[in-house]
This record gives structure tokens, sequence and C-alpha cells, in this order.
């Protein structure tokens, strides 16, 4: 369609050396020559909501610098991986049929955030009894929904699928446009965005040398069961509150 492509590819962070691979680009390594595409892979850096600290902004650049489609590729969905959905309009549930993601599909909070699901390797064996599998859970989802994710199958190495894919994201779009939920999805990103902002700022102005300094001198009164960390908490937010006078 000759639109271009924005790819944000996050990596887990390894928790002992802070390295990460950044191994998408790797796999991605025909797109990386289209001059329609640019890809942007980044480390978690510990965020454990499956994208990292800067990924919105370095979305919303990307919308700055006239991208038309923005994807973000997360590090996977468990139970807590779930920042996406405040992130992007549509989310995508990739599954495949041999890795036990049936049991996967049925974790809290996974079934919830899917707008459209994808059954990749859909040609691998037991694909079908998996594709059943799905579509039951699906049929056990909210009633009062109106919009039900359909399931569309793939087969990633011959790009079988894709274009059905593409299809369903593109319906979702409408969907969203035409019942004013992509407004106020919009509305509730910026929210929050401006809420974590606010909390980085306050935290930076509060770990101040002086209350960083309160709080090394009365950690063995903690340790002594002299005084609680709620306590502790109290008289540092009061002293900081005073300074600001």
């Amino acid at each position: 369609q000759d639109k271009k492509v924005g790819v944000i590819a996050i990596d887990p962070t390894s928790p002992f050396t802070g390295g990460a691979l950044l191994g998408d680009r790797i796999r991605m390594g025909d797109l990386s020559t289209d001059s329609g595409v640019f890809i942007r892979s980044m480390a978690t850096r510990g965020s454990l909501g499956g994208l990292c600290e800067r990924s919105q902004e370095v979305a919303d650049l990307m919308d700055g610098f006239g991208f038309e489609i923005v994807m973000i590729e997360t590090v996977g969905v468990g139970q807590s991986e779930l920042e996406i959905v405040e992130a992007a309009d549509t989310t995508i549930v990739a599954l495949v049929p041999e890795s036990g993601d049936s049991i996967q599909a049925m974790k809290a909070g996974l079934m919830e955030i899917a707008d459209v699901f994808v059954l990749n390797k859909s040609d691998r064996e037991g694909a079908d009894r998996f594709l059943t599998e799905l579509e039951s859970i699906l049929d056990f989802a909210d009633e009062n929904k109106r919009w039900k994710p359909p399931i569309v199958q793939t087969i990633a190495n011959s790009g079988e699928g894709i274009t059905d894919l593409q299809n369903e994201i593109e319906n979702h779009l409408q969907y969203l446009k035409t019942t004013d939920i992509l407004r106020k999805k919009k509305r509730k990103r910026i929210e929050n965005y401006i809420r974590r902002l606010i909390r980085e700022k306050l935290l930076d102005r509060f770990w101040q040398p002086e209350t960083v300094t309160k709080l090394y001198s009365d950690l063995d009164k903690i340790m002594q069961k002299d005084i609680s960390p709620y306590k502790l908490t109290e008289i540092l937010i009061a002293q900081f509150l005073e300074n600001q006078k």
C-alpha cells in the first residue's frame, strides 16, 4: 500500500548483566532494507509490563515523522505483561499450536486484551484442535462485548493468511472509529502518560541527598523494628512537603 511503517521491537534485559540481544532486527533482515520501514530495537531495562519505559515516546515520534502504521512487538504476554493494551489501538495476540498455548490463552488477562488472535504455523500438527479450543474459549467470553476477536490462521514462512490479518486489523480500526472508542483510548493514553511523567518528576525531586541520608540513617531502626517502613515513609514525605514550602 506504499505506507510508511515503523516497527518497535522490545527485547528483555538480563537482570544479571543489564544487556539485551536485540535480535528482532536480525529476524527482520529483509525489512531493514525497505525504504518504507524503520525498525527500532529497544530493551525493557527492568520494565515488567512487556514494553520498555520509553516505547510510547518512540511511537509518538514515529507518528510525528509521518509513519502511518506503527507496530510494537512486546517481549511476550504472560499474566502481567499487558501494557500493550494502553499503548496500542489494536492488540494482536499471536499463538502457535505446538507450544502449549492453549493453556497460555486461558491465563487471566490474555483473553481480555486480544482484539485479534493469530494462530501462526497453522499448517503444523494440532493446529485444528487448537483452533477449536480457542473458539470454545471465546464462546465463554463476555457476551456483552460488541467486538468479538476474530481468529486468523497464518503461515508466516509463506505469507499465507497475512492479507486476512490485515483485513481484520482494518475492520477493528473501523469499529474503534464508529464507536468513539478510538478517541477514548487516546485520551486515556495521554492521561496515563501525564501520570507517569508526574510520578517520574516527583521522584526525581523527592530523592534529594538529604532524603537519602535520612533514609539510610533510619534503616537500622527498621531492622531493629523500632519503626515501621510505613511510618518512615510518612516521615520522609512530610519532610519533603515541608521543604517545598
